[in-house]
């Protein structure tokens, strides 16, 4: 089976094998280090957060904190439970680890520069579907949850990675759904091509700013994240499908959940945020701040301000309950994605068919505006009567009792009248007599 020439990404087939094995290092260099930086970060911040001082002890300003739990896992203690399945429990945590970092291959840095002579793309390489591949290394993650939970042999760990499962499966619906946009509007699934699209405009300025609030909403809950962090839940399944694990396996998982987390904030900088490009006033003003090394400097910018937000929402906002949160992903996002999808496909085929704008917008706008504001005024309907018919039956209970019959709150068991006979005709005795009835009773039980 061969490529069509218009399926070949210029700049990656001609490489020397030594480039793309330091492409190769460089790649998994930047994935550790943001790892380290990202939990110290996110210690750091939500200690802010708390009015809390945060790790300050190893290393200047506690910044080297991270690398020494990661050194103290790595030789601490392994514990296997008796009762798990020793080989899938061993594979579990490669098959969570490895496809973090596979997914981060098609991400592109930043421009074509010069490395040692030769002129290469700062991306390791690029595919046709190139954001594909991430939706596919995403997906084999959650295997290692999954068998994780089941390898262990034990009840909380397999209920954490069941619940992990269908929370992840249903997110990356959402997700797919909301990047499905960049596709119509690029016209492209190759990540250099999407961020080449964003020259002039970020995708995140356009029509497609639904699409990247419900991509964010959907990140959070794929890499289970708090306030979507339901298959830890430490009140009730302890630690979740990780927790049988210890020493450098309990690690592999740390480690995939913080480079996941990387890995959607550099997709979200890729579809939405111009990928490498630099910030609005800084092009305006710096001619030569999208050429060389420099947008590698803008690039890693953007992952760490969606960071930033991750944590922001992990020190401020409590857990959900699982019921809520899988009805916000199957019956708000998923519709509203659709219903987006549509929308955009709409106004591309009429702007690519030379329709004006005010044309586009009577024909597209107005009417989604109308329908929007007869759903919202449908809800509002709704929701009044839900409340009239809470206060009728508040009211009915108030006038004829409650429904259901209720114990009162200062309630007293009653005896059975032998037993309670008999107890005040022993309490009336004197004690000695009380006292001889008890050691008869006592005898006659014998």
């Amino acid at each position: 089976m061969s490529l069509a020439a218009s399926d070949v990404v210029p700049g990656f087939g001609d490489q020397p094998f030594w480039l793309i094995v330091i492409k190769v290092l460089g790649v998994f260099v930047f994935l550790v280090v943001m790892t380290l930086f990202s939990i110290v970060f996110e210690r750091k911040v939500v200690g802010r957060m708390q009015n809390r001082i945060g790790p300050n002890r190893v290393g200047p300003w506690g910044t080297l904190q991270s690398l020494a739990d990661g050194m103290k896992l790595a030789f601490k203690e392994e514990i296997i439970p008796l009762l798990a399945d020793k080989p899938v429990y061993f594979l579990a945590p490669l098959l969570s680890a490895v496809p973090a970092f596979l997914a981060f291959s098609v991400m592109p840095f930043g421009p074509e520069v010069s490395m040692f002579g030769h002129h290469t793309p700062l991306q390791l390489t690029d595919l046709p579907v190139g954001v594909l591949v991430v939706f596919a290394c995403s997906s084999l993650g959650v295997y290692g949850i999954v068998l994780s939970g089941w390898a262990s042999g034990s009840t909380y760990p397999l209920l954490g990675g069941l619940r992990s499962a269908a929370q992840m499966i249903s997110y990356e619906v959402a997700m797919g759904l909301s990047i499905a946009g960049v596709f119509i509007w690029s016209g492209t699934m190759s990540t250099s091509q999407i961020v080449a699209g964003q020259d002039h405009r970020w995708y995140v300025t356009s029509p497609l700013i639904v699409s990247f609030c419900i991509y964010c909403i959907a990140i959070v809950g794929e890499t289970n994240r708090a306030p979507f962090d339901l298959p830890e839940a430490e009140s009730e399944l302890v630690g979740g499908f990780h927790t049988e694990y210890s020493s450098f396996k309990f690690a592999m998982f740390f480690l995939a959940e913080y480079i996941n987390m990387v890995t959607v904030s550099a997709l979200a900088t890729t579809l939405f945020l111009g990928g490498w490009h630099a910030p609005w006033p800084i092009h305006y003003i710096w001619a030569g701040c999208n050429s060389g090394w420099y947008p590698m400097i803008w690039f890693v910018l953007k992952v760490v301000a969606i960071i930033f937000v991750f944590v922001w929402l992990r020190g401020t906002l409590p857990r959900m309950r699982y019921d809520q949160f899988m009805h916000l992903g199957w019956k708000v996002l998923i519709p509203i994605n659709l219903a987006w999808i549509m929308l955009i496909a709409t106004v591309h085929v009429l702007r690519s068919r030379g329709w004006a704008s005010w044309q586009v917008a009577v024909t597209v706008v107005i009417p989604t505006a109308a329908v929007l504001l007869i759903w919202a005024i449908a809800g509002e309907a709704k929701r009044h009567q839900n409340y009239v018919a809470a206060a009728e039956e508040e009211e009915a209970e108030a006038r004829l009792g409650p429904a259901f019959p209720t114990p009162p709150l200062n309630l007293v068991v009653p005896k059975a009248p032998a037993v309670a006979r008999a107890s005040r005709a022993r309490a009336s005795l004197p004690r000695a007599a009380r006292r001889a009835s008890v050691s008869q009773q006592g005898d006659d039980d014998e």
